[in-house]
């Protein structure tokens, strides 16, 4: 009897000790990309998860300007790509107010830009084959000013003004903002190959807004917008309530097919 006792005494110790270990080797959060540019970054292998001194220095720093002190140089890339965004949207409004179309293609441009910001930031990380604490939470909230707000203005600029246009550009922007929260908390649920690569895009990622950007940078190099020849397809129930341009739709059916759960784009 004492024994059988002493046998589960030390059964328990070692289960303990393992539920410890495992406790220990759990990794910390790494960056994920919630960009169109995780097809290149899960092609390759992941990176190490955060220093225990980087979620330290996050949580305990009493420096002045800590936080700016622990940002990574990935992570200050990144806040370009926000900036970017912001200065399309800053363009946007010099647009409206002079009418003079370089600044509107200044907008597109700076959206571009976002997008090269995109890509270098995880490309940088790699290099330095260090991973940002705050990484993919940054790349979420730059990925909405860049590829949501900001398109969402140049298409208010060129003439998307009605109530109905602005309820559709407000979807847009909202639906663009689920997805990227809801890759946060699921992308780890999401089935993986055997190299540990997510096998699709739940969705389509928020910077294939780029499609609606290059279609209006289109139209505006052709003079279809309000203040020149007009927008294409003209206008439905003028002088009503529910006066909008049929065209706006195409930002519609964009913001629906970045919440479809049911749309899986396969990744390369």
């Amino acid at each position: 009897m004492a024994n059988t006792a002493a046998a589960y005494s030390s059964a328990i110790d070692d289960s303990s000790s393992i539920a410890s270990d495992d406790e220990v080797s759990r990794p910390a959060p790494v960056r994920r990309r919630s960009s169109l540019f995780s097809i290149i970054s899960d092609s390759e292998p992941p990176l190490p998860p955060p220093d225990e001194k980087d979620i330290i220095a996050f949580t305990s720093d009493t420096r002045h300007f800590n936080m700016v002190r622990n940002l990574h140089l990935a992570d200050l890339i990144t806040c370009m790509n926000g900036f970017s965004g912001f200065y399309s949207i800053i363009s946007c409004l010099r647009f409206i107010l002079t009418k003079q179309s370089h600044y509107v293609q200044r907008a597109h441009f700076f959206i571009a830009l976002g997008l090269f910001f995109d890509f270098f930031d995880g490309k940088v990380a790699r290099l330095r084959n260090k991973a940002s604490l705050m990484g993919q939470e940054l790349d979420s909230l730059a990925d909405l000013i860049s590829f949501g707000v900001a398109p969402a203005s140049i298409a208010f600029s060129l003439g998307f003004q009605t109530t109905v246009d602005v309820l559709i550009l407000s979807f847009f922007v909202l639906c663009g903002l689920t997805r990227l929260a809801r890759f946060n908390v699921t992308v780890a649920n999401i089935p993986k190959d055997q190299s540990g690569k997510s096998q699709y895009f739940e969705g389509l990622p928020i910077p294939t807004s780029l499609s609606l950007v290059a279609t209006m940078a289109f139209w505006v190099y052709k003079g279809w917008y309000s203040s020149e020849l007009g927008l294409p397809c003209g206008v439905l129930f003028s002088n009503n309530f529910f006066e909008f341009h049929p065209i706006i739709l195409l930002f519609f059916i964009h913001g629906c097919c970045m919440v479809s759960k049911s749309l899986h784009v396969p990744k390369p």
